[in-house]
């Protein structure tokens, strides 16, 4: 105590709660134990494939040899988790058609800004700079933003009735100013485009590339590849997809696939391999640059590796498979109680919509809310945009049939309350520590705590 300066030293004792240590592990325990996670609950939050992961992904990512890597050792002593990198990306093309990709991009946003740039500078290099990007009425809102954080005009397109891209209105607006269209397929209403091969038809005939949002690939793993369907370039998101555990705000990973004439441009550094030898490329004249610190999030590579590597290809193609039957059982035992817009065989999720509860006051916000009170944690709400009172549902393929029979006995119960007794969802949730919160308020003036 000499040590510390006098000023600093305390008068009288602090104003601390008297608690034993196992009075403090069970209140943090129990404050944890209230939380959703895919370990924990049902977790069908449309459009981000919140799936269980498995656990010995996490085990071998933790290993000392990848945990304690440091990306300023030199590249002889790397060698493994760089052969381990150059695989992954040697899985990810033959998954989805592409010839090659870059791991750099740390979420599916930055992949997307990737994707946008790397568009940029093909058509610099052909001398033909272009000014727009087309994208979909039914997009992922960060589509427009990385178009234009990018330096692009985002231009919309309508879906049609069928709920998918209209064609006439795409080729009313494609021109020589358009570089990129930017589809997600299966898109945000789970509905497949198939009309795919004549889009990219029409997006090359004017001299644009077409990207695909590749959010939803858990509905595609070997069935179909998007690089077959004339996507040229695409984004995925392993936190997604390749069973990494995601929310929260991180961290995720965005990897980002070219055909063969888009390669000059990926981000730098590339992974090289001569001689059985795994160095870093950086000699790439007209690569847009660098994206992210060193390599990505390797952590998140790791576990998506292990992922792949266990299950095979026959073993993506149930992931999807499953994914879809479940999609389908649950669209079809919901529309008893709800409208369902688009009502037809989905892919991995679908969209309900709740507008015929806003008669009685009832909105699809309420039956999130009430949602958690029978221990499901919400789906997606007012989204897709192009759907009034929208709730989008992903039941992933790691539910079992008895999750999915509660899950629609909870939303049955609830679309009974919203006619009998609308007040119960509308004061929801009853059973969280935290009620129903003022959420502008929230977003304006953010307190995390007291």
């Amino acid at each position: 105590m000499k040590d510390i300066p006098e000023k600093f030293l305390r008068k009288e004792m602090p104003d601390l709660p008297d608690l034993n240590e196992g009075e403090v592990v069970r209140h943090f325990m129990h404050l944890a134990q209230k939380n959703f996670a895919g370990d924990t609950n049902f977790y069908p939050l449309g459009s981000c494939t919140m799936k269980y992961n498995p656990k010995s992904s996490e085990e071998i990512s933790r290993l000392p040899g990848f945990a304690r890597i440091n990306p300023y050792q030199s590249e002889d002593t790397t060698q493994g988790i760089m052969e381990l990198l150059c695989q992954m990306e040697h899985l990810l093309c033959e998954i989805c058609g592409m010839d090659a990709f870059t791991l750099q991009p740390a979420a599916g946003a930055q992949g997307e800004l990737t994707g946008a740039l790397i568009a940029k500078a093909y058509h610099q290099s052909l001398g033909r700079p272009r000014k727009r990007v087309i994208i979909p009425d039914s997009a992922h809102g960060t589509n427009p933003a990385s178009a234009t954080i990018g330096g692009y005009e985002a231009v919309e397109v309508k879906s049609n009735r069928a709920g998918c891209v209209d064609l006439n209105a795409l080729k009313e607006i494609m021109n020589e100013d358009v570089a990129l269209v930017m589809i997600t397929n299966p898109n945000t209403l789970g509905l497949f485009e198939k009309d795919i091969l004549e889009i990219a038809r029409i997006v090359h005939d004017a001299g644009a590339l077409l990207y695909l949002d590749g959010a939803n690939l858990n509905a595609l793993l070997g069935i179909c590849r998007p690089g077959d369907m004339g996507f040229d370039i695409l984004h995925l998101n392993l936190h997604k997809t390749f069973g990494a555990p995601h929310g929260g705000g991180g961290p995720g990973s965005g990897p980002v696939g070219v055909k063969k004439g888009l390669i000059p441009f990926l981000p730098v550094p590339l992974i090289k391999e001569e001689n059985g030898k795994f160095s870093w490329d950086y000699s790439r004249p007209h690569s847009i640059g660098k994206l992210h610190s060193f390599y990505g999030n390797i952590g998140v590579i790791i576990k998506a590796y292990c992922y792949l590597r266990m299950l095979g290809k026959e073993g993506l193609r149930k992931v999807s498979e499953n994914a879809i039957i479940n999609a389908n059982y649950l669209r079809v035992k919901l529309r008893e109680h709800y409208r369902v817009p688009y009502d037809k065989t989905c892919m991995h999720e679908f969209v309900i919509s709740a507008e015929r509860r806003k008669e009685l006051g009832v909105r699809a916000l309420d039956i999130a809310k009430r949602l958690l009170d029978f221990g499901f944690h919400a789906p997606t709400v007012y989204f897709p945009l192009i759907v009034n009172e929208a709730i989008m549902i992903e039941p992933t393929e790691t539910e079992s049939k008895e999750t999915l029979d509660g899950f629609i006995e909870a939303m049955s119960k609830i679309a009974r309350e919203a006619e009998e007794t609308p007040e119960i969802l509308k004061k929801a949730p009853h059973s969280m520590p935290v009620k129903r919160v003022d959420e502008v308020r929230a977003a304006r003036e953010l307190r995390v705590r007291k």
